[in-house]
C-alpha cells in the first residue's frame, strides 16, 4: 500500500460523546428555549464543563427520542 492510498481514505468517523445546547436544538428539530425547558424539567441531563458551558450526553439525546 503507497502513500498516497492512505491519503485518499476518508477519515474514520467518530461519534461524539456530547453535544452543545445549539447542536442538541439542531438536532432535536425544537428552540432554544425548548431544550432549556426539557433540563430544567429533568427530562434531558446535562454536564457542565468549563466556564459553565452545558453539554448534553448523546445518550439523552437517544433516551428523549426514544421516548417521544
Amino acid at each position: 500500500m503507497d502513500i498516497t492510498a492512505k491519503l485518499e481514505e476518508p477519515p474514520a468517523a467518530t461519534e461524539r460523546l456530547a453535544y452543545s445546547v445549539q447542536e442538541s436544538e439542531d438536532m432535536l428539530g425544537v428552540n432554544y428555549f425548548s431544550v432549556y425547558r426539557l433540563i430544567q424539567r429533568g427530562k434531558l441531563k446535562v454536564c457542565r464543563v468549563l466556564r459553565g458551558k452545558l453539554l448534553v450526553p448523546r445518550s439523552e439525546l437517544l433516551k428523549l427520542l426514544k421516548t417521544e
